[in-house]
């Protein structure tokens, strides 16, 4: 037995403890079940069922199923026009009806043989005797039966006349039945990608306001057929013996009178005249105002869709002004946000978040490589890296728009997160006694804001954005937590950090603090403006000769090595602003071993190890980053 899973249904557990045998079924059941909800097609053999049995979602079938409701929409105009205008049956109608009903004759005949999906199992059965059974015992097999017997020619067999009895033609309305094949195809078209979702429900509208203004104007020129006298009805006191005049002359008059009834234009020309005729208006115009509810509340939905974002962005950047001016902020501040606003609906097809929150992570993680890899390899942190870890990197980055002349990093914020520059430019600059001073500009696959999270200290510069840029940032906690299991990769990317300091600018350098003891600890000099372009020359190359072991002298980045800066007097003691600068280290593992080292590059041996507050350190353990620490 073939096995099928319902798209509106989840998959069951059992499914995955199926025998090795029946998973292609289960891969094919699948995949077809999901063809009615997005309209791929994948051939024509779908499943491996029994002989003689249909596949529901078979190409063919569905054809057939296609061809069907063009036929329903012949028998849902004909059979109430035969109703009113009863001559219509004796001519080319009748015949045509014989061969729709021999069509959906053989569609019954079809049914027998077409599988069925199982809801309690999410299996399909293709047992004929199951299938049978199944098709019998529902009301819809009946109804079938009904709607395509062809009751004027039974009616002809037995009594030897077409029409002896208005019963025959009120039987001919069970093909009206037929019309839940056009509902079943419109539910179908809205889920499929390739057609519009507008046009399609635009067509159903329109098919459903047409057989309204149809079916009613039929039904009212049958009401005035059976009333005695004619001259006592809508359509026998405005032209008479209406009888005599042609099918052509009663249907156009049928059809106007239902549309200014519908229209609630009310001309005045035809109206009713008895009470038969009052009692179905009233329905009628009852019927009108639900119908004209539904359309104009699907048509408003239509056409409000495509202005949603608009309405909401001018929401949104509304009340960014009412904020803005309740609280008096600067008019930099204000046109800032604006611009957000803005550029977050500009680009919304863009951003990763907004487009792909939806997906699983491994589809986002390899969209993710194919946009943001290359850029990720050519930046200078992660020159020389395992290709392990740019993978990791790539996988938790998180991609950002940033319009013009806005701050994406403020000086002395938290060092949360870094940010690499995918396109556009941004400046850094620095604030000193209220002025605003220029240091260096930045490009694609630069990076920003990674000095404050290697530190470990306030952001140092303020990052500004000098065009609509793209940026891929990460956390400093995802990024410490990959390193921690790569101490060659952690050596490699503070070297590459270490080289990238030494062709800095004294401008910025000098805005770095601890920078002196991190690169006396290296043994490391501040190169002169002349020798910048040198070291930034040879950086290429020295990555180049670099096979992925970097100098044992150099300190590892992982997040087990924990950096504290040492003072050689009391906390409480004046000195002089020479004395005052202390020496960073890496945090040995015993006191002893802080006591040696801190002898070494102070130049004394202490005895005490206290805080900034005074209190005496018993325990390395309870220490932490960038701590202080005073030996006496």
């Amino acid at each position: 037995m073939a096995k099928n899973v319902s798209s509106h249904s989840p998959v069951p557990l059992h499914f995955l403890r199926r025998p090795t045998g029946d998973i292609k079924n289960n891969l094919a059941s699948i995949s077809s079940s999901l063809l009615p909800a997005f309209g791929t097609v994948i051939g024509d053999a779908y499943l491996p069922l029994k002989k003689s049995v249909i596949a529901p979602y078979d190409r063919r079938y569905r054809w057939w199923q296609t061809f069907l409701v063009v036929l329903v929409i012949y028998s849902a105009w004909a059979s109430t026009l035969e109703l009113a205008f009863e001559e219509t049956e004796d001519g080319l109608l009748l015949f045509v009806d014989l061969v729709v009903d021999a069509f959906f004759a053989i569609d019954i005949a079809l049914t027998f043989f077409v599988a069925y999906l199982d809801t309690s199992t999410f299996l399909l059965v293709d047992d004929h005797k199951r299938i049978a059974l199944r098709y019998v015992t529902r009301f819809w097999f009946f109804m079938d039966v009904a709607s395509t017997l062809p009751f004027e020619l039974i009616s002809k067999i037995f009594t030897g006349e077409w029409h002896t009895h208005k019963a025959f033609l009120l039987l001919n309305l069970l093909r009206l039945w037929r019309l839940r094949r056009v509902k079943e195809l419109f539910k179908r078209l809205e889920k499929d990608i390739r057609f519009s979702y507008f046009w399609t429900r635009l067509l159903k509208l329109l098919c459903v306001t047409l057989f309204s203004v149809h079916s009613a104007g039929c039904f009212y020129y049958w009401l005035a057929t059976h009333h005695e006298p004619p001259e006592r009805t809508w359509i026998g006191k405005k032209i008479g013996d209406f009888k005599q005049k042609s099918v052509w002359h009663g249907y156009t008059c049928s059809i106007y009178w239902s549309t200014v009834t519908l229209t609630t234009v009310g001309y005045g020309d035809f109206y009713s005249v008895n009470k038969t005729e009052q009692v179905f208006n009233i329905i009628y115009m009852l019927f009108n105002i639900g119908l004209t509810a539904y359309i104009i509340g699907n048509m408003t939905n239509l056409v409000v869709h495509a202005a949603v974002k608009t309405f909401a962005m001018r929401d949104s950047i509304n009340e960014v002004l009412l904020y803005a001016s309740k609280n008096r902020l600067p008019e930099g501040m204000r046109e800032q946000m604006v611009a957000h606003m803005k550029l977050k609906f500009k680009t919304a097809e863009l951003k990763q978040e907004e487009v792909l929150k939806d997906l699983p992570k491994a589809i986002r993680s390899s969209i993710a490589q194919h946009l943001f890899r290359k850029t990720v390899e050519n930046t200078y942190l992660f020159r020389g890296v395992s290709e392990d870890l740019v993978s990791q990197l790539v996988s938790e980055m998180k991609a950002e728009y940033f319009p013009p002349r806005v701050e994406i990093i403020l000086q002395n914020e938290i060092p949360t997160e870094f940010y690499i520059l995918v396109s556009g430019a941004v400046d850094v600059v620095t604030y000193k006694n209220g002025t605003e001073q220029f240091l260096s500009n930045l490009e694609s696959a630069d990076m920003a804001g990674e000095i404050g999270v290697i530190f470990n200290i306030p952001q140092p510069f303020t990052v500004r954005t000098r065009r609509l840029s793209q940026v891929i940032r990460i956390s400093h906690h995802n990024f410490k937590q990959m390193l921690q299991s790569g101490s060659e990769d952690g050596m490699i990317i503070i070297a590459n950090f270490i080289q990238y300091l030494i062709g800095l600018g004294k401008d910025m350098l000098q805005e770095l603090p601890f920078q002196r003891e991190l690169l006396a600890y290296q043994n490391i000099q501040p190169k002169s403006q002349n020798e910048e372009k040198q070291n930034r020359g040879t950086l290429d190359s020295t990555d180049a000769n670099r096979k992925g072991t970097p100098d044992n002298s150099t300190p590892s980045l992982s997040t087990g090595t924990i950096r504290v800066i040492i003072y050689g007097y009391h906390p409480s003691e004046e000195t002089m602003c020479s004395d005052r600068l202390g020496k960073l280290i890496n945090l040995p593992d015993s006191i002893e071993d802080l006591f040696s080292l801190a002898e070494k590059k102070l130049g004394k041996r202490g005895s005490t190890i206290l805080m900034a507050d005074g209190s005496e350190v018993e325990e390395l353990n309870a220490l932490r980053e960038n701590d202080h620490l005073f030996i006496v």
